[in-house]
């Protein structure tokens, strides 16, 4: 590693808008994920009532997780699209653009008709309202973080990134909160407001991403006139095993959520271990602690590099899938709130926390938004359906099944962690102090 190959992480001092931008992608993260995460807690609890009918609830769930997944499905063409105009055009248009789409597809999931309103409609109209939010949101994340990490100080890039990342359990938190006051409401303005409210959301998020400034690393890129004509496939063709490897870091944290929260809310439901109103306060709860956990484990890999705590968190994950639903399965709610924090809060936190500086950093500058995007989101088409494959393992090992597939997906982490070179070592700290004593010398000689 070389003190070049550093500065096109931007400036080793970061931009004086570097705080501003981090708040900004934050905000849109809060937005992108009460829309998108918002519709799983929908699908655990509402959806296969209103939009699959005439079955049993487990068939009505399954149905309900299948559509869930079509939006995962539809993640990686958003992150091609938004990783390709992100490296041709700029973050910021890809930030904007997305928040439009998201909100528009989000706000009219809440208008939709049931299927005793409309039939088969009703279903397929649900589909292609979710796989816009899959396309958006698929496209959202490589922007926000590269904006962040790009104006980021070298030595605090986990810290600035953190605060995107973030921005997840806010969304989250503020989505299950709706849930959590709308469950009164009764009938289907319980899950219709949650979805029309975020409109609200969209407007404000809008504001604040119009008024930030453009990645000073892009416009470099664009300045020197290095600004790749086809970025995805030069990545693939040069950084697949880059892209592989990120697909494996994010598996397990994501499809890990997938098991530990998404199908976890509909077992505790269908299993009779807690109330609709239990289960939201103990989401709540956990999303909560996130928020403030994701930073933490985000400026710790500051000081101690990405990998160490995506080691230990992964490794965590293989020993406690077993636990994890032996805790749950007690019934008892103050121990369902405590495995909702460890699984939420270690598990998940830790890795979201790595990732937003990790990922950028395994990409040249000329091809950051198209690679990360990519490993990124490639491995939603695993978490998408894995609520769906949760419950079928479920329903043919009862609930040993799906503690043994969260550990699984630990393990593929594990490996991943193994085999992904660290980008903040010991060797690239020492440069940054010196380029950081560089630059305080020309300073005071000028």
């Amino acid at each position: 590693m070389t003190t070049q190959t550093l500065a096109m992480r931007g400036h080793v001092h970061g931009t004086k808008d570097a705080r501003k931008v981090a708040i900004g992608s934050g905000v849109g993260a809060v937005i992108e994920t009460y829309d998108f995460i918002g519709f799983g807690t929908a699908a655990a609890l509402y959806f296969g009532t209103a939009f699959f009918p005439g079955a049993d609830s487990v068939t009505g769930t399954l149905a309900a997780f299948a559509t869930l997944g079509v939006g995962f499905a539809a993640r990686p063409l958003g992150g091609i699209l938004g990783g390709h105009l992100g490296d041709k055009l700029g973050r910021k248009p890809v930030l904007v653009a997305s928040l439009i789409l998201m909100g528009l597809a989000t706000f009219a999931i809440g208008l939709l008709p049931t299927y005793e309103q409309v039939g088969l409609a009703a279903p397929i109209l649900l589909v292609l309202v979710r796989i816009i939010q899959g396309l958006a949101f698929g496209a959202e994340w490589g922007g926000a973080i590269l904006m962040s990490y790009e104006h980021a100080p070298w030595k605090r890039k986990g810290k600035y990134t953190g605060i995107v990342q973030a921005g997840f359990p806010v969304g989250l938190l503020l989505a299950n909160i709706v849930f959590l006051f709308s469950v009164n409401l009764g009938g289907e303005w319980a899950w219709r407001v949650p979805f029309l409210a975020s409109i609200v959301l969209v407007a404000v998020g809008l504001i604040i991403r119009s008024k930030v400034p453009e990645s000073p690393v892009f416009e470099e890129v664009k300045s020197s006139g290095q600004i790749e004509r086809a970025p995805i496939v030069k990545v693939i063709r040069e950084d697949w095993r880059n892209i592989v490897r990120g697909i494996g870091l994010r598996i397990a944290e994501t499809a890990g959520y997938a098991v530990a929260i998404t199908y976890m809310i509909s077992y505790l439901h269908t299993s009779d271990l807690a109330t609709k109103s239990e289960t939201l306060v103990a989401l709540c709860v956990a999303s909560g602690i996130g928020i403030f956990a994701t930073m933490a484990w985000a400026s710790l890999t500051d000081r101690i590099g990405r990998r160490p705590v995506y080691l230990a968190s992964t490794a965590f994950m293989v020993l406690f899938g077993i636990p994890m639903f032996m805790l749950v399965n007690t019934g008892v709610f103050v121990l369902i709130i405590a495995t909702f924090i460890i699984t939420y809060a270690v598990c998940q936190n830790s890795l979201a926390g790595v990732q937003g500086a990790w990922f950028p950093e395994l990409f040249p500058a000329k091809t950051r938004s198209s690679g990360a995007s990519l490993a990124y989101q490639i491995s939603a088409m695993v978490s998408g359906f894995t609520p769906f494959v949760t419950t079928l393992l479920f329903l043919a090992f009862g609930w040993v099944g799906p503690a043994l597939l969260f550990s699984f997906y630990g393990a593929i982490g594990l490996w991943a962690a193994i085999t992904t070179r660290e980008t903040w070592g010991p060797e690239e700290r020492r440069i940054a102090d010196q380029a950081e004593r560089a630059d305080a010398d020309n300073n005071v000689s000028a």
